[in-house]
């Protein structure tokens, strides 16, 4: 019999599960607390309840959603993937990042992606599934354990990985519920940064929910003719749609949205097209991550060289663009932005 996965469920649902019907009220809570804050995910270590219900929790859920099947360090052990085995065998690769004063992982929301963005190794793999609340939560329990017996924290969430999170929106925030839970993980909303390809709607809808999460968007062009080539979704959402969103979002929420922007030589990297981005993001309360593409099997494209990175970045501060150059980590064990992908 497969169990349901202990990460699948919030505080609320916990308290109703039928392991905790002859229990006082207050039992799932001390679970909760002891699975969230103290990261003990073999229910038998769990030693603030009793031993017999210990053991109906083992029989009742399972807290491996995520296992381990291989692991790579970056130079310095600055960047860290993880490619787990979820259940039905499907592969997801997630990524930690070591900075000086943070640690930042960026998660998977699904197995492939189905946006087709043509420099995008995920993008390349194809569409296979959403991942389940409990395989997103999942990979960060793994890593917070893991910088907790260095003695270190995670600080910052970036759910940039494998996947378009608004095509897995309910369970994307149901995760991002259970991980901000105040009796339990505790982890703020404005350390947690969700990403999108632009699908429109889904903008509108995060929008309305007016929630402290950072929103990031893929950019990548300042023209239809330029995005249409390189993001297929530019067809159904064309730029002018997606900035209408994109302004409501800043002006509803007064938070900062982010465009994330990989710099292609020769496609979408010349000082008239750094012209044209800033004044299409003129006024808006906005920041511009700019990141030299990063290598991947199926794409012909290059990186623009840093050189001209300079010039491009140059080219919007003056005009006023609040702007930045992404410090690349882990590109050459295939951790880079665009670089994660399910090799089987």
């Amino acid at each position: 019999m497969t169990l349901p996965f202990f990460f699948d469920f919030n505080l609320s649902e916990l308290v109703k599960h039928p392991v905790f019907a002859d229990q006082p009220d207050y039992r799932a809570m001390q679970v909760w607390q002891q699975v969230y804050t103290k990261l003990k995910f073999d229910p038998m270590q769990i030693n603030n309840v009793p031993l017999e219900l210990r053991r109906k929790m083992k029989d009742a859920f399972d807290f491996e959603p995520v296992t381990v099947a291989q692991k790579v360090s970056g130079e310095g052990n600055q960047a860290e993937k993880i490619a787990f085995n979820l259940s039905d065998g499907a592969k997801i690769e997630t990524v930690l990042m070591r900075y000086t004063e943070r640690n930042t992982i960026c998660i998977s929301t699904q197995v492939g992606c189905g946006m087709g963005c043509v420099f995008c190794a995920t993008g390349q793999m194809g569409f296979t599934r959403n991942l389940e609340t409990a395989e997103i939560v999942g990979q960060v329990m793994y890593f917070a354990k893991i910088l907790r017996e260095e003695g270190s924290a995670l600080t910052n969430i970036v759910i940039m990985g494998m996947g378009e999170p608004f095509v897995n929106y309910d369970a994307v925030l149901k995760s991002i519920d259970i991980l901000n839970d105040p009796d339990g993980f505790q982890f703020g909303e404005r350390r947690i940064t969700i990403s999108t390809v632009g699908i429109v709607p889904m903008i509108e809808k995060f929008t309305l929910a007016k929630r402290q999460i950072n929103l990031a968007v893929s950019l990548h062009a300042p023209t239809n003719a330029i995005r249409d080539k390189i993001l297929p979704i530019n067809k159904t959402y064309p730029i002018e749609k997606l900035l209408i969103a994109c302004n409501d979002y800043a002006k509803y929420t007064k938070r900062r949205i982010s465009f994330e922007y990989a710099l292609i030589d020769g496609v979408n990297d010349s000082l008239e097209d750094a012209t044209q981005l800033a004044h299409l993001l003129k006024g808006m309360l906005c920041h511009v991550n700019l990141i030299p593409l990063n290598p991947t099997r199926n794409y012909g494209g290059k990186g623009t060289k840093s050189d001209h990175v300079k010039a491009f970045y140059s080219t919007l501060t003056r005009a006023g663009i609040p702007c930045s150059i992404r410090i690349s980590r882990g590109v050459e064990i295939g951790a880079g932005c665009g670089q994660l992908v399910n090799k089987e």
